[in-house]
């Protein structure tokens, strides 16, 4: 018997926010949206902030150095928000 796996995970290409959503352009052709207010860091930053983004590990992942802000595409994927939004709900 064989599993569904990914043999080459989704990479990030770019990446926009907006005051609602942070929309993940993949390697692969899909575009990933998610609420920005899963990621508080993000959703209090300014427009230049959030605009002020690194891609880590070949698209891997993203950081915002303006607000100490990293995410995962796995994370992103898998719709995992924050573990700050988590532990507003803990």
């Amino acid at each position: 018997m064989s599993s569904l796996a990914l043999k080459v995970a989704p990479r990030a290409m770019a990446v926009v926010c907006t005051d609602d959503e942070l929309r993940v352009s993949l390697t692969d052709g899909r575009w990933l949206s998610v609420p920005i207010a899963w990621f508080p860091r993000l959703a209090h930053a300014s427009m230049s902030e959030r605009g002020n983004y690194e891609l880590l590990g070949d698209g891997q992942g993203i950081h915002w150095p303006d607000v100490d802000e990293d995410i995962s595409v796995i994370g992103l994927i898998a719709g995992q928000p924050s573990v700050e939004l988590k532990g507003a709900y803990a």
